[in-house]
């Protein structure tokens, strides 16, 4: 028994040790590559890209499911967004309420006599609306399809645009977000097939007309860890894989891809759970069969503003259906592993998915346990629960303080000193008892991945407060 102990003890210290020097190490690498962004910012003129007729079309896409509420306000942010070629496709994914009502009486609607090709499968799609005041929106009305996905695939066999922008409905994008989510491929047209934007957490902040108008830090203790969390796992994980081409997820809030690309594949998998992650992934794998030349860009500017869970229950809930999207995606991707023609995906990124994203509710939580019961028979070392604190949450805690200053010095979004020091104080109270907590909703994902429950269930949100209609 004190043989195992010591033996699962060690185990989750040296697994503590491995996941934090990785983040360390993108940590630097996202360091340097956030200064060379801006570097390469300044060499290209944003208006400059707003006024040349040669920029690509893009067709952005917004899903729509019940949003009488905001969908007004919503729509319109779209349309104002500074981008030369524009187009913009709503889809009213089977609204029980006054979704395509307000549209229609918002942007008068009209119906669209066209040939609908199914391409990608969805949901029978019940008529086709263009706007009578901006003849840039299409509005897709269809059958529910019981999915995000399901309702972009429909967008999709509509768009015209080289390119679609994936965004959801209730998000708030910065106005030269296109603009700048453009920059990696006007500089690699050829190469760059997908690029993903930066989230960051809404709450908190001062709205107007549904327009961002002073970015405040939240007031609510678990919105403020979700802060960094957004900041780490952005500022540092996505821009550290995308630099090596090993980007596996594109947020579904915000995300740019090539449209024959996504149409060859098939689009969204209706059925799939992590919609964002899956498309990443089977668009790696189409591209490494094919041998092509690609990359799978990040961009580390603040464009995209979300709102996030502000109680336990939607927040565990919120979690628990990550992780059953990455252990769907894992599922579907294992026959890519250790293969050669898959490249630094097949050993590199997927296996690091495997071992620290997949494994690291049971390892965690394990060891913690195992940790616990050594202390009560009297066999956990001193020295190696000092050490244990050290590698282990000193560690951590290093290296989220290192993302907030990262944002602080490069972004300065927060511009309240008093927000930038409630942000250093909470990285301190993230790793004890907030991780715990989120290891346990994770678990709790995997167990019911496993029985068979994919559901994603409804989420708590209060809404756009200034999404209303003047």
């Amino acid at each position: 028994m004190i043989r195992f102990l010591e033996i699962s003890n060690h185990t989750l210290f040296w697994y503590y040790l491995a996941s934090n020097f990785a983040y360390l190490v993108m940590l630097l690498i996202a360091l340097k590559t956030s200064a060379a962004h801006q570097h390469k910012l300044e060499s290209y003129r944003l208006k400059w890209i707003g006024e040349t007729p040669l920029a690509p079309p893009i067709t952005l896409i917004a899903p729509a499911h019940n949003e009488e509420g905001s969908i007004r306000v919503a729509v319109r942010n779209l349309l104002e967004l500074d981008y030369p070629e524009l187009e913009v496709i709503v889809v009213n994914d089977g609204s029980a309420d006054r979704t395509l009502e307000e549209m229609r009486e918002e942007f008068r609607l009209r119906p669209v006599r066209a040939v609908y090709v199914a391409e990608v499968k969805s949901a029978p799609v019940r008529g086709l609306y263009r706007s009578g005041v901006d003849s840039r929106l299409l509005v897709v009305d269809k059958e529910p399809g019981g999915s995000k996905a399901d309702a972009v695939n429909a967008a999709l066999n509509s768009a015209t645009s080289p390119y679609v922008c994936i965004v959801d409905a209730d998000s708030v994008l910065e106005r030269d977000a296109l603009l700048r989510i453009m920059v990696p491929i006007l500089a690699d047209p050829k190469r760059v097939v997908a690029v993903g934007g930066i989230i960051r957490v809404l709450n908190g902040s001062e709205i107007a007309k549904g327009n961002l108008r002073r970015v405040r830090l939240p007031r609510k203790s678990i919105e403020v860890i979700q802060v960094i969390e957004y900041l780490r796992a952005f500022l540092i994980g996505r821009e550290a894989w995308a630099q090596g081409n090993m980007l596996m997820v594109i947020s579904g809030a915000f995300g740019l891809f090539r449209t024959d690309l996504v149409r060859a594949v098939g689009g969204y998998r209706a059925n799939s759970i992590g919609e964002d992650f899956d498309l990443v992934a089977r668009l790696h794998r189409y591209l490494r069969e094919k041998k092509a030349d690609y990359q799978i860009q990040f961009v580390p500017d603040p464009m995209c503003w979300t709102e996030v869970p502000s109680d336990l229950k939607s927040l565990g809930r919120q979690r628990a259906r990550w992780q059953k999207g990455l252990l769907d995606v894992l599922w579907t991707t294992r026959t890519m592993l250790f293969r050669p023609r898959y490249g630094r995906i097949g050993f590199f990124a997927l296996p690091y998915l495997w071992v620290f994203e997949f494994a690291a509710p049971a390892i965690e939580i394990l060891g913690i346990a195992t940790i616990v019961v050594a202390a009560l028979l009297g066999a956990l070392s001193r020295a190696f629960f000092l050490q244990f604190l050290l590698f282990g949450y000193a560690f951590a805690t290093v290296i989220s303080i290192g993302s907030v200053l990262q944002e602080e010095i490069t972004y300065k979004r927060y511009n309240d000193w008093q927000d930038v020091a409630r942000l250093v104080t909470y990285c301190f109270l993230e790793h004890f008892p907030y991780r715990q907590m989120h290891m346990f909703w994770r678990l709790k994902g995997i167990w019911q991945y496993l029985r068979g429950d994919t559901t994603w269930g409804p989420l708590k949100r209060k809404g756009l407060q200034s999404a209303s209609v003047p």
